[in-house]
C-alpha cells in the first residue's frame, strides 16, 4: 500500500512538515543515525486522533530532509491482545542487524509473530537495532499534537546529565521519602537497587527508549513501600490514561497496593485491577507498586497520555504491576502509572532538587 499518499490525503504530511526539527534532533543526536536503515511503523489512528501517524511522518520527513534511508509501514490501531498485521512482522524480519526502529502507536503495536518473540524490545536488543517508541498516543486528539512536539524539543544533553545526576543519588540511597500538600506520604526502600534513565541516550546498539524522553525511574525493593499515595495528575488504566478530577488515594502496604478510594477514576482503576487479576496467570502481582519514577522534563506537560505525563517536570509517578524489564521481580499482566504534582522528593533524608531550566 502507499503509506506516503494516504498521510498527503489526510493532511497529516502538511502537519508534520511544519514540525520537522526536533525530529531530526532525536534521529541525530539521540539514535545517531549516520547510514543505517530506518523502519517507522505506527497505525492509521482514529478520526481526530491521529497522534501515532502525525509523529511517525514527522520521522520520515525529518530522516528524508537528512538524506537517510527510511521507510514507513502503518497498521489498523491495535489493543492488547490482537496481532501485529503480516507487513509488520514482516519489516521487522527483513531489517538488517544494526539498523534503526521508531515506533509510533495510538494504543499498541500488537503481538508478534513466534521468530520475533514476546517483546520487540528483546528482538531489536537481540539484533542490536538501536530504537525509540511512543505507545497510546490515542488517547488524546490531533490538536494537541503540538504539546507532543515541545516535549520532544528538548536539550537531550543537559537532560542526559540531569538523569544521569539524580540517578548517583538513588543508585547511592536506601529510602526514598515522598511527600505532596494533596497528602502523598510515602516510603520506598532502595538499597541495593539500580536506578535506569530515560533521558535520550540511545546511540550504543541494541538500546533504546521513550521519545518524548525525561525521567529517571527504579524498582522498589521486594515489598518495601509503605503508605499513602494521592493520584492527581493521570491514572492509566485497562483503557488508557485518565486525566484525575477527583484525586485517587492509594493505600499501600508491604508494596502492595490495599484500598483504592476517589472518584470515577478510582473506580476506574479499582476495576482495571480486578480485571487482572481474574485474567492474569500470576495475579499476585497485579497489585505491587513495580516502579517509583520522576519527571524531568520542562518542556512536557500533563496533558492525558502517559508517555508524555510521566515524563513531566514536577510530578513523580508509581506504577502497579510489572517491572521485571528494568531490575525487578514482578512479573504482571499490567504496567500503570499513577502519576503525581508537586513532590518533595527526599533520599536518606536528604532533599532532592531539580533546577527548572535545562
Amino acid at each position: 500500500m502507499d503509506y506516503i499518499n494516504w498521510l498527503e490525503k489526510q493532511n497529516l504530511l502538511n502537519i508534520a512538515g511544519e514540525n520537522t526539527a526536533p525530529f531530526k534532533s532525536v534521529l541525530k543526536k539521540c539514535l545517531g543515525a549516520e547510514r543505517e536503515d530506518i523502519l517507522i511503523i505506527s497505525d492509521y489512528g482514529s478520526e481526530g486522533r491521529m497522534i501515532a501517524p502525525l509523529m511517525a511522518a514527522s520521522y520520515y520527513l525529518a530522516a528524508r530532509q537528512l538524506n537517510l534511508h527510511s521507510r514507513i509501514i502503518l497498521q489498523m490501531p491495535k489493543v492488547k491482545g490482537e496481532n501485529a498485521e503480516k507487513q509488520i512482522t514482516d519489516a521487522l524480519l527483513d531489517l538488517r542487524k544494526e539498523n534503526i526502529i521508531i515506533i509510533c502507536m495510538s494504543q499498541r503495536m500488537g503481538r508478534l509473530c513466534k521468530e520475533l518473540g514476546n517483546s520487540y524490545r528483546a528482538y531489536a536488543t537481540e539484533q542490536r537495532h538501536r530504537w525509540v517508541s511512543a505507545l497510546k498516543l490515542g488517547d488524546i486528539d490531533t490538536a494537541r499534537f503540538g504539546r507532543i512536539v515541545s516535549a520532544v524539543d528538548i536539550d537531550y544533553e543537559k537532560l542526559q546529565q540531569r538523569a544521569l545526576q539524580i540517578k548517583s543519588i538513588l543508585d547511592n540511597g536506601s529510602e526514598i521519602y515522598v511527600t505532596t500538600k494533596a497528602g502523598t506520604d510515602l516510603r520506598i526502600g532502595i538499597e541495593g537497587t539500580e536506578a535506569r534513565c530515560n533521558a535520550g541516550d540511545y546511540i550504543k546498539k541494541g538500546t533504546g527508549g521513550n521519545v518524548p524522553a525525561g525521567e529517571v525511574y527504579i524498582a522498589p525493593k521486594w515489598k518495601c513501600v509503605e503508605g499513602t499515595a494521592v493520584i492527581d495528575g493521570s491514572s492509566s488504566y485497562r483503557h488508557g490514561t485518565q486525566l484525575v478530577k477527583e484525586p485517587i488515594t492509594l493505600t499501600i502496604k508491604k508494596g502492595e497496593v490495599t484500598c483504592i478510594e476517589g472518584g470515577k477514576e478510582a473506580d476506574n482503576l479499582r476495576n482495571t485491577l480486578d480485571w487482572a487479576a481474574k485474567k492474569a496467570r500470576f495475579p499476585w502481582g497485579v497489585r505491587r507498586t513495580g516502579e517509583f519514577g520522576i519527571g524531568i522534563n520542562p518542556n512536557a506537560e500533563i496533558i492525558g497520555a502517559t508517555i508524555v505525563d510521566e515524563k513531566t517536570l514536577g510530578t513523580a509517578h508509581i506504577a502497579l504491576g510489572s517491572n521485571y524489564w528494568f531490575g525487578g521481580t514482578i512479573y504482571s499482566i499490567i504496567h500503570l502509572d499513577q502519576i503525581f504534582r508537586n513532590p518533595r522528593i527526599e533520599v536518606d533524608g536528604k532533599e532532592l532538587k531539580i533546577e527548572r531550566n535545562i
